[in-house]
């Protein structure tokens, strides 16, 4: 029987790497995008040619009407990743009420839009998995990135008391909390501050993108049918 996964993000560096996963185990793929449409029509031919249905979506979860577009294309779903996101630097005190609404939106209210739909499709299967990408500073909070450590935390919240009401229909709620990922969203960062950044790291080294793909496949996976309401770090020691 065919699986499909729907993978919000999916231009991104994780959002990408993840749907090449799922796409080796053999599902077939919703990807979401907002910008980067060729980036999405790169990985969309190129996992066409590994055999795998990709189906691309261009919706925007910031604006109301974001999780009607996306949902007006998602059919038969078995699986639901939340991989998309941005960061914001800056001090808290300058950081506007614009910035804060659309991540927000972006991080949160969206994804929750989007499960409330998706749950009666999830009903409907003997299993499903939802996985949040949130990230370190959701746990343990960073300067400079109030506003983003706030939306992350309010994933990790949401990860755990939504798997404790889903988990009588079988639908399991987990999140992947990576520390720092080598994707473009740290393109803002000098060749000396990701140095000095990796120098903080137990492992002494950013994590790769794929690396985030394997644990969110894991947990989309049968392996972790018996998990569910769990954080799971992949940041090489740098929080435990």
């Amino acid at each position: 029987m065919s699986k499909y996964v729907l993978i919000t993000g999916a231009s991104g560096g994780i959002g990408q790497e993840t749907a090449r996963k799922f796409a080796e185990k053999g599902w077939n793929l919703y990807l979401q995008y907002y910008s980067g449409e060729e980036r999405i029509q790169d990985l969309k031919n190129e996992l066409e040619k590994k055999g795998a249905e990709v189906i691309a979506i261009q919706a925007d979860l910031t604006s109301f009407n974001g999780p009607d577009v996306l949902m007006n294309s998602i059919f038969s779903v078995q699986a639901a990743v939340f991989a998309g996101g941005t960061a914001h630097y800056g001090l808290f005190q300058d950081t506007s009420a614009e910035e804060m609404d659309r991540l927000w939106e972006l991080h949160v209210k969206g994804p929750m839009r989007i499960v409330q739909k998706l749950i009666a499709k999830f009903q409907m299967e003997d299993q499903a998995a939802i996985v949040f990408i949130s990230s370190i500073w959701g746990q343990t909070g960073a300067s400079c990135e109030v506003v983003y450590s706030a939306v992350k935390g309010a994933q990790i919240a949401l990860t755990k008391a939504l798997a404790k009401e889903l988990a009588p229909s079988n639908i399991r709620v987990n999140a992947v909390a990576p520390g720092a990922v080598d994707t473009p969203m740290l393109s803002g960062f000098s060749e000396e501050e990701l140095h000095e950044l990796a120098g903080d790291i137990p492992m002494g080294r950013l994590a790769k993108p794929e690396e985030i793909a394997n644990a969110v496949s894991y947990l989309c996976s049968k392996d972790s049918s018996y998990i569910t309401g769990q954080i799971i770090g992949v940041n090489g020691g740098w929080h435990t």
